[in-house]
């Protein structure tokens, strides 16, 4: 036994061995090596769930990171495969994000560490892109970033060939859905339904005469949209003299509209979509509008996270889904959060398909439904009214299930099931020490 006595015979061994004692912490954190232990809370499981370590957590696990290299093993040793992601484009990555299938109430140990991980040939889960047409009947490289002016119109295809963007604006994808918007006064989100995992987008409305509204051996076009908000387009309920009001997200006072891709596969796509001067109605100071939607593999739905500057008070961010061809909404509620269905023969293709939106906390949110009657407005939309704080996001996403995609969505029970687990899997949130 190490006896004190012995120590104050040895001074100068005292000092050295306090010092390595006080040192070991710091220097097992730039050794770099540190467990993550990941839980599934719920009696529901997880396929290819989205795991984000921020950089702020692998820093408290590992010390400052500085550019080292980082990799990812579970405790057994298997390697992960781990996507970089630099949100605010000033060249460092912010986040780490993978992939992963958790069991019910599972907790699932990794070892994280410096240095770089095992190579992977990745396949490509998640997708996005916007291309401009050049001279000729052909379109450009994806662009990092892109802008119209307020007022751009959408393409007279009896006039023009191919319109000024690729399928007429952004697109994103992963392996089982797609979605776009149109990059002009309309500012609608469509669908594309799938039925391969490869990534479509570089290719489908590319040449003249090739009909995506028709099936094919990769999907089609499936949605109608109107003067709906389509697959989960976004507006304002805004107070006007009095009276609530819903003001769309489009049109020549929406202003400019600016893209900017953030992340582009293989595991998760993000960008933005900016629009610094929305002018809601003579009298009020135009809003600033900022929505930010990823994808991931895996998943039949788009997230996104839209933050609003200047609303009006007592605002709210309305979403929704077009009721051209169903006949009833639905709604769900899992946990804290809650979801707006539809399902019926929807598809353009004529068969089944269903639609949702999904909140992960439902307090305060209001499902409704706009008139369909021909007008001017916001028509045919099942509705979704979330509260609006000024500068904080408000978070939903947007579900696509078509039965040519998976046969999970062939009847509404079907659909209805797997929704209210994902609803709840979103209300709650998987727990990372």
């Amino acid at each position: 036994m190490f006896k004190l006595r012995d120590m104050k015979k040895r001074p100068g061994f005292l000092t050295v061995f306090l010092i390595i004692l006080l040192s070991l912490p710091v220097l097992a954190q730039k050794r770099g090596n540190a467990l993550v232990k990941i839980s599934n809370p719920l009696a529901n499981e997880r396929q290819d769930e989205l795991v984000v370590l921020t950089r702020k957590f692998i820093e408290r696990k590992l010390g400052a990171i500085g550019k080292d290299d980082i990799n990812l093993r579970t405790i057994k040793g298997t390697p992960v495969l781990l996507q970089f992601d630099d949100l605010d484009s000033d060249g460092t990555w912010d986040e780490v994000a993978f992939l992963y299938n958790f069991k019910i109430r599972e907790t699932v140990t990794f070892r994280l560490a410096r240095g770089r991980g095992a190579m992977f040939k990745a396949v490509v889960r998640a997708h996005v892109r916007q291309r401009r047409k050049n001279a000729g009947n052909t379109f450009g490289l994806p662009m990092d970033r892109d802008s119209v002016p307020a007022g751009q119109p959408n393409t007279d295809f009896s006039k023009k060939a191919l319109p000024p963007f690729l399928t007429e604006g952004p697109a994103w994808e992963n392996d089982k859905v797609g979605f776009r918007i149109y990059m002009d006064v309309r500012n609608t989100k469509d669908i594309w339904g799938k039925i391969t995992p490869v990534m479509m987008m570089d290719t489908v409305g590319a040449k003249p005469g090739v009909n995506y509204h028709e099936f094919s051996n990769w999907g089609m076009d499936i949605l109608a949209v109107g003067k709906s908000l389509g697959a989960g387009s976004l507006a304002l309920l805004v107070p006007v003299n009095g009276k609530d009001t819903l003001i769309r997200l489009g049109g020549v006072n929406m202003g400019p509209v600016i893209y900017q891709k953030v992340a582009d596969g293989p595991l998760r796509a993000i960008f933005r979509m900016h629009y610094p001067k929305w002018q809601l109605t003579e009298g009020l100071p135009p809003v600033s509008l900022t929505e930010e939607i990823s994808i991931w593999g895996g998943q039949y739905f788009y997230q996104s996270k839209v933050t609003v500057r200047n609303a009006p008070a007592g605002a709210k961010l309305v979403t929704g889904i077009v009721n051209l061809k169903s006949e009833a909404s639905q709604t769900i509620h899992a946990g804290a959060g809650a979801a707006l269905y539809t399902f019926d023969q929807q598809s353009e293709n004529k068969d089944s398909l269903g639609l949702a939106v999904a909140v992960p906390n439902a307090k305060n949110v209001i499902f409704g439904e706009t008139p369909k009657a021909s007008g001017d407005g916001v028509l045919s939309t099942y509705t979704a009214a979330m509260p609006l704080i000024n500068n904080t996001p408000v978070q939903f996403r947007f579900y696509s299930g078509w039965i040519k995609s998976s046969g999970q969505f062939a009847t509404q029970p079907g659909f209805g099931s797997y929704l209210t687990k994902q609803t709840a899997n979103y209300a709650g949130g998987l727990v990372i020490k």
